[in-house]
């Protein structure tokens, strides 16, 4: 494995994810200023199994992503285990810009939702799954099993006490909170464990269904999950900058 081997196919299901999502927001948006049909975005199914499958989707990249990270370093680094768990300079660097945006979305949230701000969404999710990733990187075919507890859990056991504010992040709550995004640890964390792996067992035993190249018509899709955080972080202040820049100007 080489430093400059690509991942394009990883990226470019990254960046279906990435455009789910932006097209998700984009309705969003227009619900909230009144520009299409009126849209119950908290109840109605439609909406809310659209939200499941594109976290799931942005979950299960990332523990692939993981795995291939994972991997790189430990070659990088001399080390003889396929999947070095070790925090990396590089790791950490990732991590707090993850964690850095949570902390924006939260501010950002806060001001436009005051009741219903974002104490710990997908971003807020990412920044804790990505430390317990790394720490159970090494169960290998455990992983399986782990994932799995970790997707029952919340279905067979949750407590009024998690419906404290400071115990949100765990999943155990007996009520969902309050809030325009929530993804905790449970049952999320399965979904990022199944990503990492199957990232496992592909790079191992299929390695070119995500290293292999992508058709010219999907490589926009590719480059855009290569920069999938800086478009998550910018892509709504371009949708609200259009949408209330042109109500102001009478445009609709």
């Amino acid at each position: 494995m080489t430093g400059r081997e690509r991942f394009d196919r990883l990226d470019a299901l990254r960046g279906v994810a990435i455009v789910w999502m932006a097209g998700f927001h984009l309705c969003f948006d227009l619900n909230l200023y009144g520009l299409m049909p009126p849209q119950n975005f908290y109840r109605d199914p439609f909406w809310l199994n659209q939200r499941t499958c594109i976290v799931s989707l942005f979950l299960f990249c990332a523990g692939l992503g993981q795995a291939v990270a994972m991997q790189a370093e430990a070659a990088g680094g001399g080390l003889h285990g396929r999947f070095s768990p070790r925090f990396s300079a590089r790791f950490w660097r990732r991590w707090a810009q993850v964690a850095g945006c949570a902390v924006l979305v939260s501010i950002g949230s806060a001001v436009m939702f005051p009741k219903s701000w974002i104490g710990f969404g997908v971003l807020h999710g990412i920044a804790a799954m990505l430390i317990l990733t790394r720490l159970l990187a090494p169960a290998g075919p455990w992983l399986w099993p782990l994932a799995a507890l970790a997707l029952a859990v919340p279905q067979v056991f949750r407590h009024p006490w998690f419906n404290q504010p400071f115990a949100h992040w765990t999943g155990l709550a007996a009520k969902k909170p309050i809030t325009e995004d929530w993804v905790p640890v449970l049952p999320w964390l399965g979904v990022m464990l199944l990503g990492l792996a199957a990232g496992q067992w592909l790079l191992v035993h299929r390695r070119a269904l995500l290293a292999g190249g992508v058709p010219r018509a999907l490589a926009p899709l590719a480059l855009l999950g290569r920069w999938s955080l800086t478009f998550y972080m910018t892509h709504q202040l371009v949708f609200l900058g259009v949408i209330v820049g042109g109500r102001s100007l009478g445009w609709w």
